[in-house]
């Protein structure tokens, strides 16, 4: 039997889990956990095989609660999560899986099926609980390992993690040549495609190195190494004109900043 724990401050997101592991039984759920300080006691005196994991919990983090828990007692960790910016994080610290919600039947029979192939390898099983332990060391050193707003200080994001069609692709941020908003998500524009990214505009703008990243409206935010030139209008308008020929407004209030950098050229449209 794989002895397993769920994690979650959301009732419905654990009863949903609860209900996908009932099919399997081989799964035994000794224990579910609402928030990081439970959830440490938990895995510390049960010492479960598995546990699903949310990373934004009460108390502290899921990142937060394997730092607690201490080597020795980590089970194989799968994190189920609503966003995907942490899925870098996760996979740095080498957890077995990252899943979004809502949750995939098909994706989360695939994550069982990996877990049982581990489990009955006991050198595989050592290997995966050796990455694990060196990944978390990793984040903890770096001071990556905290999620936002619970963290002393930012970590600026190197790359972005975007579910396409089933797989994950990572896209490095020097790729990426703008963000727009589109409601509760942010579309990321980089190399003629576009992703969406689970976040607000104010949380991107956060998480990003402004020496290479400006806003420059209310729903946008431009590389400024992609920015060819700011375009200035005869009715007092500007756009800001990127390499590949897009045209993006520039707003009023963002203006400043960008134009005060002396980074990009300015040119009257002549033809209004």
């Amino acid at each position: 039997m794989i002895r397993t724990i769920v994690i979650d401050d959301e009732a419905l997101a654990r009863d949903g889990i609860l209900t996908r592991l009932a099919n399997n039984p081989d799964i035994d759920v000794i224990h579910e956990a609402g928030d990081g300080a439970e959830a440490v006691t938990l895995i510390r005196e049960l010492r479960p095989d598995l546990i699903f994991l949310d990373v934004e919990l009460p108390e502290f983090d899921g990142f937060s609660v394997l730092d607690r828990v201490g080597h020795d007692h980590l089970p194989l960790v799968i994190f189920v999560t609503a966003f995907d910016r942490y899925a870098v994080r996760a996979f740095e610290a080498h957890a077995l899986d990252y899943i979004l919600k809502p949750i995939s039947d098909t994706r989360f029979d695939e994550t069982l099926r990996r877990v049982r192939e581990l489990l009955l390898d006991e050198s595989r099983r050592e290997r995966a609980h050796g990455r694990l332990v060196n990944g978390l060391s990793s984040l903890a050193a770096s001071g990556a390992g905290e999620v936002a707003g619970q963290s002393p200080r930012p970590t600026l994001v190197q790359r972005f993690v975007i579910k396409d069609r089933g797989r994950y692709r990572f896209v490095k941020t020097d790729k990426i040549d703008w963000f727009e908003s589109a409601s509760n998500y942010v579309e990321l524009h980089s190399e003629g495609h576009a992703y969406l990214v689970r976040m607000t505009m104010n949380e991107l703008q956060g998480s990003l190195d402004e020496r290479q990243f400006s806003r420059i409206h209310r729903s946008t935010i431009v590389n400024i190494d992609r920015v060819r030139e700011v375009l200035s209008h005869s009715h007092g308008d500007y756009e800001v004109i990127l390499a590949d020929g897009t045209a993006l407004r520039l707003g009023r209030a963002y203006r400043e900043r960008l134009l005060g950098s002396g980074a990009v050229e300015i040119r009257r449209d002549r033809r209004r």
